[in-house]
């Protein structure tokens, strides 16, 4: 691999470390970005050969005539990447109009739309919630007499929780027929369970490189509309059941040469899907877990999951290894409210955990909260004592 775009690189801010990856394995790493090149961090600017910036990433037109000046000035470009997954159709559209190897316009039904999701799932024998494509109040009331209130709506071609709603009866059905966004949306049964991911780096065989997950126990769509405190961890070890749903799903959906986020439900209660504990597919992200999560894995792992991915785009393989198995959790509270004890108490008590602390970018703060704390544990009830007095009120 000679030269490789990166799609907006200074966003996340950890990010930067990507292209630090490709950098040293002798990859010429090429940026193109919305953000004024002084405006980049330094270690970015150390790592990127060359900046391309436009004025809105939103403007295909824009970003090909980058991918263009840089494929006639350095010749042929062998991998574009963005690891996000807002500009994952993008990306694939781009590599087609260029023929560079990955992800084309052609997979993006099932990788990126919920409803196309479902028949993969099936076919990796995950059992996953019923649903319907949201019609009109006829179709839509038929489907809730089979599955029961509430349902989940939610876009079917969305990122994160954004315009995810519970509706409890007849009365918020209407409501948002009445005043839902535009775009396609899709109905599930309600499944109650708390969200356990497989996060892994694939190669170019479909195998994976690195595995680890995380557990989410706080339902993502409340976190935002309820403006709740946010918390999650990366496991010390994946379950077997988790493992085994992982890799059948990137098996089923033909997933290679990428970092995958795949979030399942594990079952709270009985329930028409199965038993209590039971794995149950949710979604397929095609990049990695977001915000500050690659480093909650490299803490947890005592590895670096940039170099891993790094070396498998290059390579197609890696001799990174991981020297550490503990946990490694995210907590962030809600400048809206009044805690118990300062940032500065939970930094004194906690010193020799804290790995990070500070705030949210904005643009992550509606799952993310605003001041967070990411600390690393050897067992689950450090972890939780942790974030108790973290989240504890006045």
């Amino acid at each position: 691999m000679t030269n490789f775009i990166f799609i907006s690189p200074n966003f996340p801010d950890n990010y930067w470390q990507f292209c630090r990856g490709l950098r040293d394995n002798g990859v010429r790493v090429l940026g193109i970005g919305d953000a004024p090149y002084d405006s980049l961090s330094w270690e970015l600017k150390d790592v990127l050969f060359e900046y391309y910036k436009v004025s809105s990433l939103e403007d295909y037109g824009q970003v090909y005539r980058g991918v263009a000046y840089f494929a006639f000035r350095y010749g042929r470009i062998d991998g574009l990447e963005s690891n996000n997954e807002y500009w994952l159709e993008q990306d694939a559209r781009l590599r087609e109009d260029f023929n560079i190897p990955g992800l084309k316009p052609a997979d993006m039904p099932r990788l990126r739309y919920k409803s196309g999701m479902k028949a993969y799932y099936a076919k990796a024998r995950i059992p996953a919630a019923k649903f319907h494509m949201v019609d009109d109040l006829e179709g839509c009331l038929a489907f809730t007499e089979e599955v029961g209130w509430p349902v989940i709506v939610k876009p079917d071609n969305g990122v994160g929780a954004s315009h995810t709603y519970k509706l409890a009866d007849r009365k918020e059905l209407e409501a948002f027929l009445n005043e839902r966004p535009e775009g396609s949306f899709i109905m599930e049964e309600l499944v109650k369970g708390r969200v356990e991911t497989y996060d892994a780096i694939i190669g170019p065989d479909g195998t994976a490189l690195f595995e680890t997950g995380n557990v989410t126990p706080d339902s993502l769509m409340d976190v935002v509309n309820n403006e709740e405190n946010s918390v999650f961890y990366i496991r010390a070890e994946v379950p077997e059941d988790i493992k085994k749903a992982g890799r059948a799903a990137v098996k089923a959906f033909g997933v290679k040469s990428r970092f995958v986020h795949f979030e399942f439900f594990r079952l709270t209660e009985d329930q028409r899907l199965g038993k209590k504990g039971k794995v149950v597919g949710l979604e397929v992200n095609l990049r990695p877990s977001g915000g500050k999560s690659p480093d909650m894995m490299d803490y947890a792992n005592g590895t670096d999951v940039y170099k891993i991915w790094a070396d498998m785009m290059a390579f197609g393989n890696t001799t990174t290894e991981c020297s550490a198995k503990q946990f490694c959790v995210f907590a962030s509270r809600r400048k809206s409210r009044h805690y118990a004890f300062s940032a500065e108490e939970i930094r004194e008590k906690y010193a020799d955990h804290i790995m990070e602390e500070g705030p949210v970018p904005e643009a992550l703060s509606g799952a993310m909260a605003d001041y967070m704390f990411i600390a690393v544990f050897g067992t689950e009830d450090e972890l939780w004592a942790f974030a108790k007095e973290v989240f504890k009120e006045e």
